[in-house]
């Protein structure tokens, strides 16, 4: 029996994992890298190892160093958990080695399908070679990994060589593998997989299917089980196609073949030798516990002949510390507050008042609700999310309930290409036009314990916010009998709360406030000073980084005087596992070059000047 088990990776998945593991009994190791020290999966562990460092090559990539940290803490088993080393056949091997047991599939079965290359090889297919203009568009994509790393659609045959570097590069960074591969790509197609549980003894689930078609850059944002609107036929041969792959391969555990569905055919994507970020909406259906089902698997325990019955619907969505109306720029800081209703199933690897760092995937939580029919669940999480409380960076959580409110989504006729036909219907929200009254309002109550009503006519106060990217100024006054705004009637205020009537209508504000940043219900505003800081300006043509970052390259044969044109590429930075692509605004010239390759630089640091011409 295991005793002891080292999650060999961190955040939300690891906390997953050990949730899991408390339930059975079995003890529990973290390993942590140092912007990690004080992170959610460091604080439950019973025990906790350190991997020196922050970059992931250097920790969480780092076989030798999670073997021996294994071994140091007296652990019996180790789970991979998904991303960084779940997908390598030689860390499986080491773990093997070292007389520790592997939650995971056999070594060999990984190597099989952990390279897509080999995995479409294995199932009769064969990446492009030599790609030419009647092959546009294809896809360059990692052969080891997954998350949307590493991959890029090419729509133009001179973009070949940029997108295989760039792939190349983000790929051996997320995974320790540079290798990438050429492949067609499916136009609105839906991404559509299969869940597989094996065990050692030859019996092989297929656990219904998934639709994940809603992604951004090629990585899942909203998943739900099962995948809506298949014939019995085609659910019938996807099944069928996943337990071949599995069984092709001698699978165990649990793992995930993934599929796009087009014209009513199954296009075979890949095998995922792991358990995937989506898994918990297949728990929801089964009523089963995959990470207890690997363990007891791992223990030699037998499946049962057939699964569980299905029942009712889930849908997850992914909570992001990103902007979506900023190409998807990821958002670090302190997680000022983090809550959602009981309603739902929440999996996280943060707490309220933890700091989101930059050095990993922006996934602050995984959200989960379930019902019995498809559109009770997307109702359930749709106004789960609505009513959370989010304070702290920027997050996706508006396009989410966007998304799941679009007519594509509840009619269920959505593909892979949603975003890029409705993202700008999904982003750009005003904020509550009360939101700035109310913020004034606590303040104003907050500071007039030092000095507020005197007996003498008061002159209107003003104050200034930023919401959603617009100015706003609102005046109150104080009088004998309280606050008083034009517009609105003050029925109460003090600093965690405002209500006002509006047109006979009573209206409820929370307000919290971190600093200069005012959160009013679900409107985030910036105070604004009285007067601009006049120190705070930039050249025409500065290009400031949108976020923390490294600079990873700087495009070949750019210096200073060179002609650049709109949209070129000038420089790349790493934020989050992801490259962000910095280009030029407009046609003219580079007048100056701060960024250098390897430089760390933070929100609003200077990377270049291009001068129009």
């Amino acid at each position: 029996m295991i005793t002891s088990v080292l999650v060999a990776n961190r955040g939300e998945i690891a906390c997953r994992i050990f949730r899991t593991c408390a339930d059975s009994g079995i003890r529990t190791v973290a390993v942590y890298a140092d912007p990690d020290a004080n992170a959610l999966h460091t604080r439950v562990a019973d025990t906790a190892v350190r991997l020196p460092g922050a970059a992931p090559a250097d920790t969480y990539l780092r076989a030798d160093l999670i073997v021996k940290a294994a071994v140091a803490s007296g652990a019996d088993a180790v789970h991979p958990g998904y991303g960084f080393l779940s997908e390598n056949a030689d860390f499986a091997r080491a773990v093997l080695d070292a007389g520790l047991v592997w939650i995971g599939p056999p070594p060999a079965a990984i190597e099989a399908m952990a390279s897509k290359t080999r995995a479409k090889q294995l199932m009769g297919l064969a990446p492009l070679d030599d790609v030419t203009a009647a092959d546009l568009p294809v896809l360059v994509k990692a052969a080891a990994g997954g998350g949307g790393r590493g991959m890029r659609v090419v729509r133009r045959l001179e973009d070949l060589e940029t997108a295989l570097s760039s792939a190349r590069a983000e790929a051996a960074s997320a995974f320790g593998d540079g290798e990438v591969f050429v492949e067609p790509y499916v136009e609105d197609g839906r991404h559509v997989e299969v869940q597989i549980l094996a065990d050692t003894h030859g019996t092989v689930w297929a656990l219904g299917t998934r639709d994940c078609s809603l992604q951004r850059r090629h990585q899942k944002v909203i998943e739900e089980a099962p995948a809506p609107g298949l014939t019995d036929e085609l659910t019938a041969e996807l099944h069928d196609l996943a337990v071949r792959a599995a069984r092709a391969v001698d699978y165990v555990g649990a793992g995930t073949v993934e599929f796009l569905v087009a014209d009513g055919r199954a296009h075979f994507l890949e095998m995922n030798t792991r358990l995937q970020v989506e898994h918990p909406v297949t728990e929801a259906v089964f009523g089963l516990d995959l990470v207890a089902e690997q363990i007891r698997i791992a223990e030699g325990a037998r499946l049962p002949d057939e699964p569980p019955r299905a029942r009712g619907h889930a849908v997850e969505a992914r909570l992001y510390a990103e902007d979506p109306s900023k190409d998807w720029t990821p958002q670090t800081g302190t997680l000022h507050r983090l809550s959602f209703p009981p309603s739902v199933r929440l999996d996280t690897g943060y707490e309220s008042g933890d700091r989101i760092p930059v050095h990993y995937d922006p996934m602050l939580a995984k959200v989960v609700a379930h019902a019995p029919t498809r559109a009770e669940a997307v109702r359930k999480l749709a106004g789960a999310l609505e009513q959370a409380t989010l304070h702290g960076p920027t997050t996706n959580r508006d396009l989410l309930v966007n998304s799941l409110r679009h007519k594509e989504f509840t009619t269920a006729r959505m593909d892979t290409g949603f975003y890029d036909c409705h993202l700008t219907d999904l982003v750009g929200e005003t904020g509550d036009p009360y939101a700035p009254l109310a913020a004034a309002l606590a303040d104003a109550v907050g500071r007039s314990r030092f000095g507020g009503f005197r007996n003498l006519p008061s002159t209107p106060q003003t104050k200034r916010y930023e919401m959603a990217g617009e100015e706003h100024e609102v005046r109150y006054r104080h009088t004998r009998e309280g606050l008083e705004a034009d517009g609105a009637k003050v029925l109460h205020a003090d600093e965690s709360g405002v209500v006002l009537e509006v047109d006979g209508v009573t209206r409820k504000f929370e307000v919290s406030r971190y600093g200069d940043r005012v959160y009013v219900g679900r409107s985030s505003l910036k105070t604004l000073p009285r007067f601009p800081d006049p120190t705070a300006q930039h050249a025409p043509g500065s290009l400031l980084a949108p976020m923390p970052g490294t600079v990873v390259r700087v495009a070949v044969g750019l210096t200073e005087g060179s002609a650049v044109e709109a949209g070129q590429p000038l420089l790349w930075l790493e934020a989050m596992k992801m490259e962000h692509k910095i280009t030029a605004p407009v046609n003219g010239t580079l007048t100056a070059l701060q960024a250098v390759p390897g430089q760390q630089v933070t929100v609003g640091s200077l990377l270049a000047v291009v001068e129009p011409t």
